[in-house]
């Protein structure tokens, strides 16, 4: 095929999106026997009775979808204690997050949140041509919710908190939230990012749904890609006070969620008790990764999704090149650390081998 030879362009985006960070995703695998842990997807393939649902719906392909997902806006609802006005779905969890930013954000605000965090905030509050301030996690890879606090200002547009925190693993506990609730101004939306709470085993965990009741300016973000294993087809959605959850509808995009999209999501939740025994068996695998980690003698932050975080500091990049080589892609981040998602007991036994081989080296020195 021959390449047409462009002439250059005099067009120019806007400062705010040529100064943004470019989203990094996992590393995919290119053949052969590897370990795909880039990306905290789930390991399992999906249910029979979904992949069924799925195959039914695919001969409606040529009709639009329902606009605002209206049947499994209801279901959602049901769970969560609200009425449907209260929901909003979306194409993943990321972009109902980047609706509530274009509902609430104003050029030149300000959103707060725990770094290192999601890479897609910076990205997402960049694009409201809004700053972000980052409040360093603690030693732990623990959110500091008081500094996060302090950190709000007049100009603050919205509140971001991610928990269990991605990358580094640790949930925040439900009564330093309720804290935080207390100290930001009732008009400042908090975003309670849950994209692994399925995985949480923290008993202290926050409890979205009780806080949301007693603060209506808090929003909650939930997915069907992590637990559910539904990452391909991109679902997510918002529960939040019914005029919070109007201004994200008005943002979002028309018909956001595909139509086999809405269908695998209500078939996941007719299945959920099978759900939640795979979700189980990755909570059991998280364990025995930890376990054999920190028998090697690595600090490993209490993880409470499907991943396990590794601060690794400026090796980060090198280690992470000798692991791809070794047949295990892993989530780097640059002069950090190493973000590891929990995969297969074949592939907790090739990490373990990895760290195991990383540890003998550093023996040596």
């Amino acid at each position: 095929m021959t390449v047409r030879p462009w002439s250059p362009t005099s067009v120019r985006p806007r400062a705010a999106v040529a100064q943004l960070p470019a989203y990094v995703p996992g590393a995919r695998t290119s053949g052969g026997d590897q370990h795909k842990l880039s990306s905290n997807e789930n390991p399992f393939a999906p249910l029979d009775s979904v992949r069924e649902a799925v195959a039914a719906a695919a001969g409606q392909l040529n009709r639009y979808p329902d606009m605002f997902a209206g049947e499994l806006v209801e279901a959602l609802a049901a769970r969560h204690g609200v009425g449907p006005e209260s929901v909003v779905a979306g194409c993943g969890s990321v972009a109902v997050l980047g609706h509530v930013l274009q509902a609430f954000c104003e050029p030149g605000g300000q959103v707060v949140s725990a770094w290192r965090s999601f890479e897609a905030y910076p990205i997402l509050v960049g694009l409201q041509g809004a700053e972000h301030v980052r409040v360093p996690v603690d030693a732990e890879g623990r959110h500091d919710l008081p500094g996060m606090a302090e950190a709000v200002t007049p100009t603050t547009d919205a509140v971001i908190v991610c928990s269990p925190n991605n990358p580094t693993g640790p949930a925040v506990h439900h009564e330093e939230l309720a804290t935080l609730l207390g100290s930001v101004p009732e008009s400042v939306p908090v975003v309670l990012d849950e994209a692994y709470l399925e995985f949480v085993r923290d008993p202290a965990v926050a409890d979205g749904d009780r806080l949301l009741a007693e603060h209506p300016n808090l929003v909650l973000l939930r997915t069907f890609s992590k637990a559910y294993g539904l990452a391909a087809l991109r679902v997510g959605y918002a529960v939040a006070h019914p005029e919070i959850a109007q201004a994200v509808r008005t943002s979002s995009t028309p018909f956001g969620v595909n139509h086999l999209a809405q269908v695998a999501a209500l078939a996941s939740l007719e299945a959920e008790r099978e759900l939640a025994a795979r979700v189980d068996e990755v909570v059991a695998e998280r364990g025995r990764l930890v376990t054999g980690l920190r028998a090697q003698g690595w600090t490993v932050p209490d993880p409470q999704g499907n991943f396990v975080w590794l601060g690794l500091g400026g090796r980060t990049l090198d280690l992470a090149r000798d692991a791809a080589e070794h047949g295990v892609l892993v989530r780097p981040f640059a002069g950090e650390g190493m973000r590891i998602s929990v995969g297969t007991p074949e592939a907790t036994e090739a990490v373990l081998e990895l760290t195991r081989a990383w540890k003998a080296v550093d023996a040596l020195h």
